[in-house]
């Protein structure tokens, strides 16, 4: 099973992360298979990009994201457009 989650990457007391697809089995920074965006929570107000289309692509594929990686999709209007996009068929 493929979800999309965080990925911890940075130093020590300076977090960064990346929004990747990975199966589920693997480890939280362990091996991915496709990295889709990033989030920096340290910057005020934090700075996220997503690549939307990978974003979609990967919840057509029945990925499933992680609560936070939800809240994030939700905050950047992705969800949305997914639901939209699923409702419509």
């Amino acid at each position: 099973m493929v979800k999309l989650r965080l990925k911890r990457m940075g130093a020590k007391k300076v977090p960064f992360y990346r929004i990747v697809a990975a199966d589920s089995r693997a480890p939280r920074d362990g091996r991915d298979i496709e990295t889709i965006g990033t989030y920096d929570p340290t910057k005020n107000p934090a700075i996220v990009n997503i690549d939307e289309e990978k974003a979609l692509n990967w919840l057509d594929k029945g990925a499933i994201p992680s609560d936070t990686v939800r809240s994030i999709l939700a905050k950047n209007g992705t969800m949305k457009k997914y639901l939209e996009a699923k409702k419509s068929k």
